[in-house]
């Protein structure tokens, strides 16, 4: 039996902002705890004797976000497919059944969201075996929640009444009202719906085919004509836009008949919120989870998360606070649903503070603004060991770098020359240059910008070592 994770990592996660934002989104951030989100959903797939390798579907945007994080997990030739756009998560599963089936015939798929928690490991390993059964078998296999409150954020599975641990589903419910949520709960008939499934990779194109034939066409054209760039798959961008965009639950899993449920009972959420992120924290005696340098006076049942600075709170009651070093959070954990609705309003202000972090983080390590004014900004960056930055060119502005930490390899112009600590140079505005770390330690170094336009989009790349544009 070969099981081969398939991982889903396309999401934003806009409801956690400002912690998660468009290019570094909430699968990819520690939030619960050493590790991410993301890697955390790795490292719980057991170790299966006859194990697939690892799929990875991604947002072209993040494919070295994805990189980084499956190596510091110690993943081997995983297969990183790139969606050009979104689609959805029907069509992703498509070209990851479609990658699952090339490298082996008989795989089946386990798909798991890349931002979930869960708790209870053992639990999730029993119910993996269980549903490797049944996928076996042909079903497909949708892992249900067992619910333990009326919860009306979630879509509701419910269950056949028959005996064995793979239970035929008879219906899947959109999110209900509180009263409907209380008597499927206590109904002891439905499962919450979790958006993680396991069948025969061969299984899931057939049923796909049957009902959503085009989007089968779309996403084997995608693969077909799919391109190599370093470590990744990218899939082709016409191909894969044709695709109608639907989920698994309503592509497939609602209308077939071969769809099973498998309880699961393990500590689960997907955190898709600030007050599910606080449910799975570790609270105080005042039911206060805090998180970094915060001082909490006379308050109660509230999140609070410092990122750069002290957060001091006095006499809150039922509040979410969030700070980063260029935004903050304040919101009533009753209403936090509506962060979404302040992402919706930065981005139709072109405001980029919903995309980025004041780090940004770049194939070659990161740069981070520390203060900016007309005609003048100043960076902080980091280039990793044996990190290169594009060999590229600025029609608006001129570079100062001052090396603070290790040793920078510089070319400007016709000249290539070594810079170590407290030494500095001058990058001409309109000169072809080029960074470089040769050094087994991070290169650290001030960059101070000067000049009638600082816009990143100012950059003029002739050669790039990781493939970008």
């Amino acid at each position: 039996m070969r099981i081969c994770p398939l991982f889903l990592s396309g999401g934003s996660g806009s409801r956690l902002w400002p912690l998660s934002r468009q290019h570094y989104p909430k699968q990819f951030l520690p939030l619960t705890g050493e590790f991410s989100l993301f890697q955390q959903t790795v490292r719980r797939v057991p170790r299966l004797s006859d194990g697939g390798r690892p799929i990875v579907v991604c947002n072209a945007d993040h494919r070295f976000l994805v990189a980084e994080q499956l190596q510091a997990c110690g993943v081997a030739d995983p297969a990183i497919l790139l969606e050009p756009v979104g689609r959805n998560t029907a069509p992703a599963v498509a070209v990851g059944a479609l990658q699952a089936l090339a490298d082996h015939p008989e795989a089946i798929l386990l798909v798991l969201p890349a931002d979930h928690v869960i708790r209870d490991i053992p639990a999730f390993h029993a119910a993996i075996e269980r549903g490797a059964r049944a996928a076996a078998a042909g079903r497909l296999v949708t892992f249900g929640i067992v619910p333990h409150r009326a919860e009306t954020g979630y879509g509701y599975i419910k269950a056949a009444r028959t005996e064995g641990a793979a239970r035929p589903v008879e219906r899947f419910v959109e999110k209900p009202d509180a009263a409907t949520a209380a008597a499927y709960v206590a109904s002891g008939e439905y499962f919450w719906n979790s958006g993680m499934f396991m069948f025969r990779a061969d299984r899931y194109l057939a049923e796909l085919e049957r009902f959503e034939p085009a989007m089968v066409e779309a996403a084997r054209a995608a693969f077909e004509r799919a391109t190599r760039d370093l470590d990744f798959i990218r899939l082709d961008k016409d191909a894969f836009a044709a695709s109608p965009s639907n989920s698994i639950d309503y592509a497939v899993m609602e209308r077939t008949a071969d769809a099973v449920v498998i309880g699961l009972d393990a500590g689960w959420s997907d955190v898709g919120s600030w007050d599910a992120l606080q449910e799975v924290g570790a609270a105080d005696e005042h039911g206060n989870v805090t998180i970094g340098d915060v001082m909490a006076a006379d308050s109660r049942n509230c999140y609070l998360r410092a990122e750069s600075r002290l957060v001091a709170t006095v006499g809150l009651n039922d509040l979410v606070v969030v700070e980063t070093p260029d935004a903050v959070l304040v919101a009533d954990r009753n209403r936090v649903q509506e962060v979404k609705a302040v992402v919706e309003r930065l981005k139709r202000e072109g405001r980029e503070e919903s995309d980025f972090h004041r780090r940004v983080l770049r194939p070659w390590g990161s740069y981070e603004g520390i203060a900016e004014a007309e005609r003048f900004q100043v960076k902080r960056i980091v280039v990793k060991p044996g990190g290169k930055l594009s060999l590229q060119m600025h029609h608006h502005r001129a570079e100062h770098w001052v090396v603070v930490r290790g040793t920078a390899k510089v070319c400007c112009g016709d000249k290539t020359f070594l810079l170590s600590e407290d030494q500095s140079t001058y990058i001409p505005l309109g000169t072809v240059h080029r960074l470089e770390n040769p050094g087994v330690i991070p290169l650290e170094l001030i960059e101070v910008q000067t000049g009638s336009y600082l816009g990143e989009d100012d950059i003029v790349r002739f050669e790039d070592t990781y493939g970008r544009s």
